[in-house]
């Protein structure tokens, strides 16, 4: 049999400036607390911790909700939604004015009544409209 090599990790501490350096860096936005323990090999909960301790508006008794998607990021997401919409909207309206400029010359160029309304005969396509 062959002994097993047990490697023991040394018992990291961390610096107070550190630890608010961290802290900075998740209430900025720059980190979440998943990438900031992957990145210095930190656990989840003692990054919580220092963001309880250290942080300047989320203390022990709130719960801190992360969201996997940035808010932020949806929100500019939406915006540039937002702004092609209004763009499709702008292009319908273009064309509609176009069609509209399109009829009121024909109808006074060719004197016929081209907007549907009402009281109007049906046309058999076959020239002029009979009028009473």
């Amino acid at each position: 049999m062959t002994k097993r090599k047990v490697v023991i990790n040394p018992q990291r501490s961390f610096t107070e400036a550190f630890k608010r350096e961290r802290v900075k860096e998740y209430e900025q936005g720059s980190y979440s607390v998943p990438e900031l323990s992957k990145l210095f090999k930190i656990s989840g909960a003692l990054i919580y911790n220092w963001i309880y301790k250290y942080s300047t508006y989320n203390k022990k008794s709130c719960i801190l909700v992360e969201m996997k998607d940035s808010s932020t990021l949806r929100v500019k997401g939406l915006e540039c939604r937002i702004k092609e919409l209004e763009q499709i909207v702008g292009q319908k309206q273009i064309k509609m004015d176009y069609l509209e400029k399109l009829i009121s010359i024909a109808e006074t160029d060719l004197g016929i009544d081209i907007k549907k309304k009402l009281n109007t005969p049906q046309s058999t396509g076959l020239g002029q409209i009979k009028r009473s």
